[in-house]
């Protein structure tokens, strides 16, 4: 049972003082709301007491189905509603739930111990939750609490949720008969009138917890407490339909769970194909990208290839004329011109290392052949390979220096294809 809540304010400016007071409470006595959300929470709750007075915020505990306890924010009072042109009050609790406002509160229809919930009923369940098309619809930030209660007072005058019970009765009838009450004028000694226990527009409302139907129904979370009697029952239809109740909540209980390992285990496996998709997504980004680099590389070598050949074609441009005219005379030494000091220097490094290695091999053989002594051929070789080794030496620091005169040029005339 949930203890009673203490006292609220009872004017505007109280009620205004109240709410700042206890939304800006921190640590762990604060309330489990949002914080960018609790200034929306005071703003509804004052236009809601603005314009309904009979309706009083305050916090009491609230006892989720789990059994979790929580101190929550509440609106304990009643909503008038017009039935056949007489106004009734209804009393209600409006519980604002860890979510509000992005999720609708929970509204109870809060019956006084002479009252009784009307079954069955299209918004109110037997325990007194509501539930009416605007809390299905609700949507943040536009719906307030100032319009439940409009809608709270219309849904009812439509089809009024509660009646009164004129004595106490061991075996109520379960489906009573609002319209019989309403026909007669006796008043109850609650001040409320004999049909549906509503107070008329005058009359004062004392809200106090229902009576809870033993496991039939689960239990109204209400804020107030308060003694109260429960109608006891021993009807065989009421004890089996309890019966056969509590067996559809397993049935259905059972259901849900198995539903819910279902669920559960799609979800396991939409999470592994999204994994694996996620992952078969970063090797085609890598693949994609090696492609690209491997294009750039190609089309680079392309370029190179393209101002290669324009080098060779100039050449043989040039020296065409030349090889015509010395067709039938042509000269070894000057079949080929070199172009500068570097070429030229090479030209005659790689020649005489060449030579060198022809006149090693000849000795070789005269050695073997026995035409030349052994310290002959030895001093021979050993002056040979010395100068084989400066040419090699030299024909290596000269490729060198025309590799970067030959990088240089390269650069200077891929801008200038850029820039063409």
């Amino acid at each position: 049972m949930v203890p009673p809540p203490g006292p609220t304010p009872a004017n505007p400016q109280l009620i205004q003082q109240f709410l700042s007071s206890v939304l800006s409470q921190r640590g762990p006595s604060s309330l489990p709301y949002s914080e960018d959300t609790k200034w929306h929470i005071r703003n509804h709750l004052v236009s809601l007491t603005t314009a309904y007075p009979s309706l009083d915020p305050k916090t009491a505990t609230f006892t989720h189905n789990d059994g979790r306890s929580v101190n929550l924010l509440q609106a304990e009072g009643t909503v008038p509603m017009s039935f056949q042109g007489v106004t009734y009050n209804i009393p209600v609790i409006i519980w604002l739930m860890e979510s509000y406002p992005r999720q609708p509160p929970v509204v109870y229809v809060n019956p006084t111990r002479d009252m009784i919930i009307k079954r069955p009923h299209a918004h109110v369940t037997p325990s007194g939750l509501v539930s009416i098309p605007y809390l299905h619809n609700w949507v943040y930030p536009s719906s307030n609490l100032v319009e439940l209660a409009k809608n709270l007072s219309a849904v009812f005058g439509q089809d009024p949720p509660l009646f009164s019970q004129r004595r106490p009765n061991p075996n109520p009838n379960p489906n009573p008969n609002p319209n019989l009450g309403h026909s007669s004028s006796a008043i109850s000694n609650s001040g409320y009138s004999s049909y549906s226990g509503y107070s008329g527009s005058s009359g004062s409302v004392t809200p106090a917890r229902p009576a809870i139907p033993p496991r039939a129904y689960p239990p109204s979370p209400y804020g107030s407490g308060g003694s109260f009697s429960r109608v006891q029952t021993e009807d065989p239809n009421e004890v089996f339909k309890r019966n056969a109740i509590s067996k559809l909540v397993e049935i259905v209980h059972g259901d849900v769970a198995g539903l819910r390992k279902t669920r559960e285990a799609e979800m396991e496996g939409l999470f592994n194909a999204q994994a694996e998709l996620r992952q078969r997504s970063e090797q085609l980004s890598k693949g994609l990208k090696e492609m690209g680099d491997e294009k750039e590389g190609l089309e680079q070598q392309l370029q190179m290839v393209l101002m290669n050949s324009d080098v060779l074609e100039g050449w043989l441009r040039e020296n065409e004329g030349k090889a015509r005219g010395r067709l039938n005379g042509v000269d070894v030494d000057d079949a080929f011109e070199c172009i500068d000091v570097l070429s030229k220097q090479m030209l005659d490094c790689t020649a005489s290392d060449l030579a060198i290695e022809d006149v090693v091999y000849s000795l070789d053989k005269a050695l073997q052949d026995g035409a030349i002594p052994v310290d002959e051929y030895l001093k021979n070789v050993r002056s040979l390979s010395r100068k084989q080794f400066y040419d090699r030496a030299t024909a290596a620091k000269v490729r060198a220096v025309q590799m970067q005169s030959q990088v240089a040029n390269m650069a200077s005339r891929l801008s200038h294809y850029v820039a063409s």
